[in-house]
């Protein structure tokens, strides 16, 4: 089904649904990579050394490169066009997994080695996951999608993922041994970067992301286009305020995910295959926080939701695991933490779209992961200096103070003005026509 549909200059072009579902199809296939490796790997360090430290220095190589890249990579995104990046980026990121199982097959995977692949695949992931994310917004113009909408659908499929991802790394690990499970990684990313180059039309992102012609002609060059990115969070509290607040979550995420979860499991006895049970019962219900996203998010008070979604998500996860709880009890926390935390993406995504110009996505979305390299290296410092329980004790009280706590402040009290007319739905500042 094809009709035309007005573009950011004006002329027709052919409405889609095709660029949509590649997009949604890319991002499904490496976030289930992405969630099997965060089982696979740091299993894999845990018990060949036996030292939680370790395992948060392999998070940290793997992490710090990512938002590294991530951060930096904006204005390359930008320029040459997220889907070149996102499919040479996948691929690469297959590569650097898959040579993990092989070198540790002949016996010449040092930790220095391994140290250096897993900061390939979070330096190559950074600016994969961020050039997918720039393509939502367009591929939802194409559709005729309303935004809320199609970021309520990219939610789901990345809860889908964190559901699928945790199921099949756990198994994977329990039955095979995590060198498997970072095989599959090793595929899924493959997977993803053959969807990018074959199923999204060239060019898929980059109109809309080149912004006006600068008045000499001439393009600006790569410091002035990052520069571009803070001078204009500047004068956006909003934006400013959620990138804060979101950085030290995504550093207490990264620990509880990497760390926590891993020496909880390996203290207590359940093993890999819990972790997947918590991460997909959270997947499952958070999937279903998504479609009602996906559904309704339009009409609902965005400030109300998205802090109760926090609520929700955030430190009851921390204090189950503390409290040494039944298995049945830990999965009913971690399902409604998932159902919450399923609102918060799209809210998010589409605040960021309303607010952003196309063309400064790439170099705004990725200040947001700052916190995510000293996640994994905080947590295992701190469980090896002090213990797990007290460690998960102290991140479920600064998770609740970080968000209650910021929650107050007057900036939000904008979340919900002017909805579907923001900055980011056109490449100039203008709005884009509606579903």
């Amino acid at each position: 089904m094809t009709e035309g549909v007005p573009d950011t200059g004006g002329a027709s072009r052919r409405r889609s649904l095709r660029p949509l579902g590649g997009v949604l199809a890319a991002i499904a296939v490496s976030l289930t990579g992405t969630r099997i490796s965060a089982i696979a790997l740091p299993w894999f360090v845990l018990v060949t050394t036996g030292s939680a430290t370790r395992t948060g220095l392999v998070a940290c190589c793997e992490m710090a490169p990512y938002v590294l890249a991530k951060a930096l990579a904006g204005p390359l995104v930008d320029r040459t066009g997220p889907r070149r990046v996102s499919w040479t980026t996948d691929l690469l990121s297959a590569a650097a997994a898959g040579a993990v199982p092989v070198l540790h097959a002949v016996d010449q995977l040092s930790l220095p080695l391994l140290l250096v692949l897993v900061a390939l695949i979070g330096a190559a992931r950074g600016p994969g996951d961020l050039a997918k994310e720039v393509m939502v917004p367009e591929a939802a113009e194409f559709s005729r999608v309303p935004l809320e909408r199609a970021t309520g659908l990219a939610g789901v499929t990345e809860r889908l993922a964190a559901t699928i991802g945790p199921a099949a790394g756990g198994s994977l690990v329990a039955l095979l041994g995590p060198l498997t499970g970072i095989l599959v990684t090793a595929a899924c990313f493959a997977l993803g970067s053959v969807i990018v180059a074959v199923v999204l039309p060239r060019g898929t992102g980059r109109t809309a992301a080149e912004g006006p012609p600068p008045e000499d002609g001439a393009p600006p060059g790569y410091w002035r286009r990052f520069g571009e990115g803070f001078a204009f969070l500047r004068g956006e509290p909003l934006l400013l305020t959620i990138i804060v607040m979101v950085s030290i979550t995504n550093l207490l995420d990264a620990a509880f995910t990497t760390v926590l979860m891993p020496v909880w499991a390996k203290e207590s006895g359940h093993g890999p295959t819990d972790i997947g049970l918590n991460s997909s019962a959270g997947g499952l219900a958070a999937v279903a926080g998504s479609l009602a996203a996906a559904a309704a998010a339009h009409r609902m008070r965005r400030r109300v939701v998205f802090f109760a979604g926090f609520l929700l998500a955030g430190a009851p996860r921390f204090l189950i695991l503390a409290a040494d709880a039944p298995r049945w009890a830990v999965l009913a926390v971690f399902a409604v933490g998932g159902f919450g935390a399923g609102f918060l993406n799209p809210i998010l995504s589409a605040v960021s779209f309303e607010r952003i110009p196309r063309r400064l996505l790439g170099r705004v979305n990725a200040l947001a992961y700052a916190g995510i390299p000293l996640g994994g290296l905080l947590g295992g410092a701190m469980v090896a200096s002090f213990g797990l329980v007290p460690v998960l004790l102290t991140g479920a009280a600064v998770y609740f103070l970080t968000t209650g706590l910021t929650g107050l402040r007057p900036e939000w009290r904008a979340m919900d003005r002017g909805r579907g007319a923001g900055k980011g739905l056109d490449a100039h500042g203008a709005a884009a026509p509606d579903g």
